[in-house]
């Protein structure tokens, strides 16, 4: 079925983001169904996934679904083949950015990085590439501009994210030119990752960091719709998005 949103780039096509019940990845489902895709919103916060396939209407998915949990992404592809007809494109959103001096007392939040922010995206595609390569598709994956600078006080944040572009790149020699894969390494974004920050000194000078510089998840969102929509014969592997005003 293909949804009667305005005709774009993207009309009849489908695209998969994870933890879209907020931050960028909802943005993300907004711009995208406003190029004319259809969109299977996965996280674990089913009440908002619901929220915003009302606000966006026909043709959207709300898929209860954590990434560190293969059985429900599992799940989630095979609703999405049976009622979407599969994926064109599969957006890595989901993430979390505990940050905090490293040792014994965030370990387990350093684990918890690890296990979403990383392998939580390699199991969504390894789940999801079946369907991406029917028809040729696009795989973005959401890192940071931290995996370009580490710094004190992010070393396992830093560590997902390093992983991620190197995860990127290897994927993009190894699926082109079947699969497009194009990595985006935001710097501050206003988005509800700092809320989760333990550390309190941490939480508070990143608080005061991003109040005043942040972009908006908008802003983002929009480079990642500008992504996608480009034509086939072109891909935009990497792009670094920085505040104008952020330093490094």
């Amino acid at each position: 079925m293909v949804d009667d949103h305005a005709a774009g780039p993207g009309a009849g096509q489908v695209a998969v983001i994870t933890g879209a019940s907020s931050g960028i990845g909802a943005a993300t489902a907004r711009a995208l169904t406003a190029q004319g895709y259809r969109v299977a919103l996965l996280a674990r916060r089913v009440d908002r996934l619901e929220q915003l396939a009302t606000e966006l209407g026909s043709g959207t998915l709300a898929i209860a679904a954590d990434v560190t949990d293969r059985d429900a992404l599992l799940a989630a592809a095979d609703r999405v083949q049976r009622e979407l007809g599969g994926a064109d494109v599969l957006v890595n959103n989901a993430g979390v950015m505990l940050l905090g001096p490293f040792g014994s007392e965030q370990r387990e939040e350093a684990r918890r990085m690890v296990e979403v922010n990383l392998l939580g995206a390699m199991t969504a595609t390894e789940v999801f590439l079946p369907q991406l390569r029917q028809g040729g598709g696009d795989l973005v994956n959401i890192s940071s501009v931290a995996g370009r600078t580490a710094r004190a006080g992010n070393a396992a944040y830093a560590a997902t994210k390093w992983g991620m572009n190197g995860w990127s790149e290897a994927l993009r020699q190894e699926l082109q030119p079947d699969i497009r894969v194009t990595v985006i390494e935001p710097g501050a974004v206003a988005t509800e990752l700092t809320d989760h920050i333990t550390d309190p000194s941490t939480k508070q000078n990143t608080e005061q960091f991003y109040a005043q510089l942040a972009i908006t998840a908008e802003d983002v969102a929009d480079v990642i719709a500008f992504a996608v929509t480009r034509p086939r014969r072109m891909t935009l592997n990497e792009i670094l998005i920085r505040p104008t005003a952020q330093p490094g």
